[in-house]
């Protein structure tokens, strides 16, 4: 036995990711020992998410657990992550006190949508100003290098629309933290692979975060993580997407020859099921902004389905979409953007005919009582 014990030593010297599993498990256990004295602090000052005629949970529930995840990140970066005053990292990490500050004014003063637009817009022109912006689609749908007002617009538009898809899909407990968590490693392990191994460190360092968060989001939900965590989490994984492009075309023989739409992937079904509900809502003459009961989750929440198998099976088709568009990454771009609109498609379609399909089959698997849902 004795002979054995050296198997379990290792060389953190020589792992290629030491610096990001430190960063990870660093912003973890942060994070867990944040999140009860957080909850003890929200039920003491009363700051919970009241139930509404929108939401899914029937009792209050303490929120701003994005605070939580927060300081776990930043405790990891500051153990572990080399800062300097290079202007991308300056822009980066203002940009994300301010959303920080901001979804926590929102968690307590329920914040109009085009207040929180114009400072969103606002901090994503300042990235782009710093120097981290879509500068090609290499090649899909045939454009390659983009002119300088074009990278702008694209950047800024693609870090706001991600960043509130994120906060949209936020709906039932652990569906934003689970695909997030899985777009985080996704985009830490491949920004490494593309030689910006310390930008990976704040992908790794969230993930960390919100995979402890998640130990209390799970159904059912001890905590939210607020528009503190949700705009946190979207903000951040924009930033990393548009990060990882850029240095992608830089490696010699690309990581990710269809970055593109690799990276359209990491954020597609946030993305689609935001596209898809507003394209709905003005389909039948009403604001894309009004909300209602129509995106990915409700349509299984909507049939009686519970929080757990909803969450659960909306990541299984995120994670199927990561392999997908990795497997596919030697064929045409855009057979593999038509492939994924398509799968989108299809899958939206199964969701909403779930519950008539187990009906059919006589099973009545992850079906509860519309009454007894928490969020």
């Amino acid at each position: 036995m004795k002979s054995h014990l050296y198997l379990l030593q290792l060389d953190l010297s020589q792992l290629p990711f030491k610096f990001a599993l430190l960063s990870f498990i660093s912003a973890f256990v942060v994070t867990l020992i944040c999140i009860p004295p957080i909850i003890h602090l929200i039920n003491r000052f009363r700051l919970y998410d009241v139930p509404n005629a929108r939401k899914l949970h029937s009792a209050p529930i303490p929120t701003m657990g994005g605070i939580a995840i927060m300081a776990g990140m930043m405790m990891s970066l500051f153990l572990w992550f080399p800062f300097s005053n290079e202007l991308a990292l300056v822009a980066f990490f203002f940009s994300v006190a301010v959303l920080f500050g901001l979804g926590i004014l929102d968690d307590l003063k329920d914040l109009s949508a085009r207040y929180k637009f114009i400072i969103q817009a606002g901090l994503a022109a300042l990235i782009a100003l710093s120097g981290i912006r879509i500068t090609s689609f290499e090649g899909l749908l045939g454009i390659g290098e983009l002119p300088l007002a074009a990278q702008y617009s694209f950047t800024i538009i693609a870090i706001v629309g991600i960043t509130n898809a994120f906060n949209l899909i936020d709906g039932i407990d652990g569906l934003a933290g689970g695909i997030g968590f899985m777009s985080l490693m996704t985009l830490g392990f491949f920004l490494t692979l593309s030689g910006d191994a310390n930008t990976a460190l704040i992908a790794f360092a969230l993930a960390g975060g919100i995979l402890a968060f998640l130990y209390f989001n799970f159904n059912p939900a001890k905590i939210f993580m607020g528009d503190t965590g949700s705009l946190l989490l979207g903000f951040v994984t924009a930033v990393l997407c548009v990060r990882l492009l850029q240095v992608n075309q830089l490696v010699e023989g690309q990581a990710l020859p269809n970055a593109p739409v690799f990276v359209l992937g990491i954020v597609l079904i946030p993305v689609f099921d935001t596209l898809r509900v507003f394209a709905t809502r003005m389909w039948k003459g009403n604001s894309p902004f009004v909300a209602d009961r129509t995106h990915i989750h409700h349509l299984l929440t909507n049939q009686g389905f519970s929080h757990g198998f909803a969450a659960k099976l909306i990541c299984f088709f995120h994670g199927f979409v990561l392999m997908e568009v990795y497997w596919l990454r030697s064929v045409r771009q855009e057979w593999v953007l038509l492939i994924l609109f398509l799968f989108m498609l299809l899958s939206t379609l199964l969701l909403k005919k779930m519950g008539s399909i187990l009906k059919r089959t006589g099973s009545s698997f992850a079906v509860q009582p519309q009454q007894v849902i928490h969020e």
